[in-house]
């Protein structure tokens, strides 16, 4: 797949960010509890925001790639750009809700959009990947890793660091990174 800098740099930058969230996320409960207040806890959830805002804009940059769709391939495109974009949106609201107690308490995301946004994400994202998939510019198995890396994160918040892992191998492809050889068609006799 031919990437613009934005998709290369967000299907990279996205999960190490959510990697490096989890990580600090894992070494703050270490002492069975999370300090909310500690630099481990507020490093991270900047770090899960700027992660959250790139997978955004990588779903627009996707978007952008998918040319010579024909009208119902557009809509699709389209309705799932919008869905990952209000999912990542959803996930933003709760993280600077996690960051100010204020914000929290005078605008918290009810409780419905908690489960609803990134449920609307995981998809918009995967019908990108599958219409890319479709249109063979990445693997099959691209978009079987996001979802594996995603249901990772809903199993257990203390399995992001590696699902993140999972979803960066996942996203090598739009970033155009190759994994294993390609194998080349040889010609009939």
């Amino acid at each position: 797949m031919t990437s613009s800098p934005l998709v290369r740099w967000s299907a990279i930058t996205a999960p190490i960010l959510l990697f490096v969230y989890g990580t600090f996320r894992l070494i703050d409960g270490l002492d069975g509890h999370h300090d909310k207040g500690g630099f481990l806890w507020k490093s991270g959830h900047v770090l899960f925001f700027i992660g959250f805002a790139l997978f955004g804009a990588l779903a627009v940059g996707i978007r952008g790639a998918l040319t010579g769709l024909g009208p119902a391939g557009r809509l699709v495109a389209n309705v799932a750009t919008a869905a990952a974009l209000f999912g990542a949106a959803c996930f933003l609201w709760i993280t600077v809700g996690d960051l100010s107690e204020s914000f929290q308490d005078s605008a918290s995301l009810p409780a419905w959009l908690q489960i609803v946004g990134p449920v609307l994400f995981q998809l918009g994202v995967l019908t990108l990947l599958g219409q890319l998939v479709r249109a063979r510019m990445i693997p099959a198995w691209s978009p079987v890793a996001m979802l594996l890396g995603f249901i990772a994160i809903a199993v257990s918040l203390d399995l992001i660091p590696v699902a993140s892992l999972v979803v960066l191998i996942g996203l090598l492809p739009v970033a155009g990174v190759r994994l294993g050889r390609r194998r080349t068609a040889s010609p009939l006799r």
